[in-house]
């Protein structure tokens, strides 16, 4: 049983770890113009659906923080922070 269980801490913090890379990858296509109907535009789509639930509550709770004429949107790197938490509990408990 023991087994099963630290396999499935596993799985669950790789599971992490690749929706770590996912918001990696947002964060990165968010600095390229995406214009409808290329597949820029589309890899863009399928990340902000993929992040946006996520991402949306901790922009609620701490809105983007202005500089200057633009904002900085931190809620990534707080997602990032809050999932590399939970992976490095994960392996703790499993090692």
């Amino acid at each position: 049983m023991l087994i099963a269980a630290s396999g499935a801490l596993a799985i669950l913090a790789w599971l992490v770890e690749l929706y770590v890379l996912i918001l990696f990858a947002r964060a990165l296509m968010s600095w390229f113009p995406a214009e409808p109907g290329t597949t820029v535009y589309s890899i863009v789509r399928v990340l902000d659906r993929l992040t946006e639930p996520v991402l949306r509550p901790i922009r609620r709770a701490l809105p983007p923080v202005r500089a200057g004429g633009m904002a900085i949107d931190l809620s990534i790197i707080i997602a990032i922070l809050l999932l590399q938490v939970v992976v490095l509990g994960v392996i703790n408990r499993v090692g």
